[in-house]
């Protein structure tokens, strides 16, 4: 397994407050997620500055519809220069295997990670959902669907990666939720320090606000790339 990288997440609102994050990153830093808010509301635009800059990108849009649909979004996201990017693992087996079909088929294919189960979800929501396993045993039946479909990895909390790495060795196991002790867990309800995600077998750590937020973001990312060495170590 290759060494575990830190992707920041930009949960910003606009291309300005992107470039101002941006302004304040550490070059250490080589990987970036554009979510929803900020994909909606700048496009496919808002990935170039990130490309002038050489940066990995990750698209985190879980996309959910019909086969054909999505096949098409990941096409269209391999065009524009992106490396890595969300499927939702329940939308079921034949948008899986399309999903990975199309990107296979781009001349950069980009990676797909399925989303197994939501870090601000918990076993309570569950059982509003009607889901009746629990949190690890979801995530470990959707991860088996996504993974015999032709994704590449899964998304899960570091709670459920240890699971999820004894199951499938060569998975990437994206891993949101990241925060230090202190630190303000905000909508989150399953969250874990660095060190403990790369230990429970995580290969991407995403980290937004204890970084992007920071009052010195420079330090905030060092001291969580020094608590993720702790695992590596």
């Amino acid at each position: 397994m290759s060494q575990p990288e830190i992707i920041v997440a930009l949960d910003v609102p606009n291309g300005e407050a992107m470039r101002a994050t941006l302004a304040r990153m550490p070059d250490s830093i080589g990987w970036y997620k554009v979510g929803l808010e900020l994909f909606c509301s700048e496009g496919p635009s808002v990935l170039g500055p990130l490309q002038e800059q050489h940066k990995s990108i990750f698209l985190d849009l879980k996309l959910h519809d019909i086969p054909r649909t999505v096949g098409n979004a990941v096409k269209t996201a391999a065009e524009h220069g992106v490396n890595l990017m969300t499927v939702h693992a329940v939308g079921g087996r034949a948008m899986l295997e399309e999903a990975a079909a199309a990107a296979a088929s781009c001349v950069c294919p980009p990676k797909l990670v399925a989303v197994t189960t939501l870090t601000s979800l918990n076993q309570d929501d569950f059982s509003d959902l009607g889901v009746g396993r629990t949190v690890e045993e979801q995530a470990v039946a959707l991860g088996d669907l996504a993974i015999r479909s032709g994704i590449d990895g899964l998304v899960t909390s570091a709670h459920e990666a240890y699971a999820l790495r004894q199951a499938f060795p060569e998975a990437l196991l994206v891993t949101p939720g990241i925060r230090m002790p202190s630190g303000d867990v905000g909508d989150q309800k399953r969250v874990a320090t660095p060190s403990y995600a790369v230990e429970q077998g995580a290969t991407h750590l995403v980290i937004g606000r204890p970084i992007v937020q920071a009052a010195d973001p420079v330090l905030a990312a060092a001291m969580m790339l020094d608590d993720m060495n702790k695992a590596v170590k």
